[in-house]
């Protein structure tokens, strides 16, 4: 009987038990009771028999009716007894139905593996069956030479042996002739009446006659009827024989380059085959981690090995994102093949790791970055996103960007949207797990503060949005960092480079001297906030007298005075129109508004002038007096 027809019939019998058990489930919770009325004429009912059903080791299912129940010594029907037991059985049915999927599942697995091993041992009768004709034909091939040449040898021992009778049977023949003739001419001159020609011819003929008597004729045959039949040496046919029973040794096996997909973190699929029909008993598989830059002095790493039956292996309990190198050998009852040429497989990255403090997103679009979390380069990453709804769930569309090569993805969104955010590292092994998930909102601009950036006096909150400037005096050497601010206690904001409409909010002390604006991202360090042509920012300054605000670009600022001083301001950035404004947030008031053109992509800046704090407040959605 076929594999398949095994496995098939084995799997429907389970089936019809499942499908059984099924019905019986439905029997159970959708009989309705019967009321009927007893002796004593009050409404009993008659329940519906439940049918429990179990299941031993070595036997199929076994249906056993349950009792009906008995009544309660008050003789009132016990209802509550009657759902217990109906909710025990559709448990019971439950956990039998688990337990049978499982036991499927089991079947499954190990039927795949049967007709694995079927496979490997159909092939192996295939190529032994190929080597027993190919020396069944030699053998034979052998023998009709040896007959062939043994049959020429015959047939000339007898050609000679024939000329030399047909030679002596021609000499006896002459013999014959020439006697038969000395007795004719005897009879001849005997029978002669003329005594003159008797006596002329008579002494020649005994003459001839003694002649002819004297000569020996060999009557012995001339050959042997025997043939010379040699014992035939078929030593090179016996040991063609015996070698039917010897299988040569196999060739080395040629193991095939990574297939994409076939690995995972831990684990790699290997397959190999042969050039020739060799019989193979078992393959060895071995294999080593490659590790890059080890010292001369330091000892190879340690070589692994598996014994498998099959032209494949699955090898575990390996490094993510590894190189390993990996060659195999087949063996059989004559010996061991060379090895393999050695090949090179990697296993499945690990998950990256997105760096939320570094991710920023505006209405339009998100910047995504993360890092690769893998000491070896991998091919490309992937980015999946899926919108989440209105009641927080994650709706069933995931959209991937493929082939990203580097640690950093700008992905256009919807603007008033919520989405769930991962990447993947992928190399030929194949993709790897997802990375932690990130919720970005493209309600706002959202931004974080650039750390590095920042003055040395500055020290910024543990959720990036808070900036502290301490009065305490910090040494020169402090001071000599190549992309920090230097004379203005500043620090830069890390903007999306996405030109569009942005808007920012920063929460602001009367005691505080500040300086809120924007930047380009290569504004000199060693110089204030709105000091140059690449900056533009808003200053507050405390005088005896009054607050005062300053709207400075290039060292110049028009004369403004604002009564209310503002505790909330919020800054709109207009890349299409070229604007930069500012309002107080609790008013509602426009305090200025820069015009131009902002040739490049700029930064959010934030500046100090003595100690105290600001705030800012991001990822919310712009007013609408902000854009009008």
């Amino acid at each position: 009987m076929d594999l398949y027809d095994i496995r098939g019939d084995r799997l429907d019998v389970i089936r019809e038990e499942s499908e059984h058990q099924e019905l019986s489930r439905e029997s159970t919770t959708m009989e309705p009771y019967n009321v009927v009325a007893d002796r004593g004429g009050r409404a009993t009912r008659d329940i519906s028999t439940f049918q429990r059903f179990s299941i031993d080791t070595n036997e199929s299912l076994r249906f056993d009716p349950c009792e009906d129940s008995s009544p309660s010594p008050t003789g009132a029907e016990d209802g509550n007894d009657d759902v217990f037991q109906q909710e025990e059985t559709e448990s019971e049915i439950v956990t039998i139905r688990n337990r049978l999927q499982g036991k499927v599942a089991e079947m499954e697995s190990f039927a795949g593996h049967l007709e694995e091993i079927f496979l490997t041992v159909e092939e192996n009768f295939g190529r032994q069956e190929h080597h027993l004709e190919q020396h069944y034909n030699d053998v034979l091939q052998t023998l009709s030479q040896r007959y062939d040449d043994r049959s020429a040898g015959l047939e000339e021992e007898k050609k000679g042996k024939l000329e030399a009778l047909y030679s002596q049977l021609l000499a006896c023949g002459r013999a014959m002739d020439a006697s038969k003739e000395l007795i004719e001419m005897a009879q001849e001159i005997y029978r002669s009446q003329d005594k003159r020609l008797f006596l002329k011819t008579v002494t020649p003929t005994i003459k001839r006659i003694e002649e002819f008597a004297k000569e020996d004729i060999d009557l012995t045959l001339a050959t042997s009827l025997e043939f010379n039949t040699p014992l035939a040496d078929l030593s090179d046919v016996k040991t063609m024989m015996d070698s039917i029973n010897v299988v040569p040794a196999p060739s080395a096996p040629v193991i095939n380059p990574q297939m994409p997909n076939s690995a995972t973190q831990t684990s790699l699929r290997v397959c190999w085959s042969l050039f020739s029909d060799d019989t193979v008993e078992y393959y060895e598989l071995y294999y080593r981690p490659v590790l890059e830059d080890t010292p001369a002095d330091t000892c190879a790493p340690h070589v692994s090995n598996i014994k498998v039956k099959e032209t494949h292996c699955t090898v575990t309990d390996l490094l993510p994102n590894a190189q390993y190198e990996l060659w195999v050998t087949a063996t059989n009852t004559t010996g061991i093949s060379p090895a393999s040429e050695k090949a090179l497989y990697m296993t499945v990255p690990s998950p990256p790791v997105i760096k939320q403090r570094e991710c920023t997103s505006c209405p339009e679009a998100a910047l995504i970055r993360w890092e690769s979390g893998n000491t070896n380069p991998v091919d490309s990453y992937t980015v999946e996103l899926s919108e989440m709804g209105t009641d927080g769930t994650q709706s069933g569309v995931t959209e991937s960007i493929v082939a990203v090569p580097t640690c950093q993805c700008l992905i256009q969104l919807q603007t008033g949207r919520r989405y769930l955010i991962s990447v993947r590292a992928v190399n030929i092994g194949g993709p790897s797990d997802s990375s932690e998930v990130i919720t970005v909102s493209t309600t706002g601009t959202l931004f974080y503060l650039l750390e590095d950036s920042a003055h040395p006096c500055l020290s910024i909150s543990e959720d990036g949005f808070t900036i502290f400037y301490g009065d305490e005096e910090l040494p020169i050497s402090a001071m000599a960092l190549d992309d920090t601010f230097t004379r203005c206690v500043a620090v830069l904001g890390d903007l999306i480079p996405v030109r569009g409409r942005h808007y920012w909010e920063v929460e602001v002390d009367d005691g505080t001297e500040y300086r809120i604006g924007v930047a380009y991202e290569d504004t000199e360090r060693n110089s204030y906030l709105g000091a140059n042509n690449t900056s533009w920012c808003m200053r507050h300054i405390l005088t005896p007298s009054r607050h005062k605000y300053e709207f400075l670009h290039n060292s110049w600022s028009p004369d403004l005075r604002i009564t209310v001083n503002p505790v909330r301001i919020g800054v709109a950035l207009d890349y299409d129109r070229g604007t930069l404004s500012f309002f107080n947030v609790d008013l509602e008031q426009h305090l200025h508004t820069f015009n131009g053109h902002f040739r490049n992509y700029v930064q959010p800046c934030f500046g100090m002038d003595n100690p105290g704090a600001l705030t800012v407040h991001n990822g919310i959605e712009a007013p609408d007096y902000a854009f009008i």
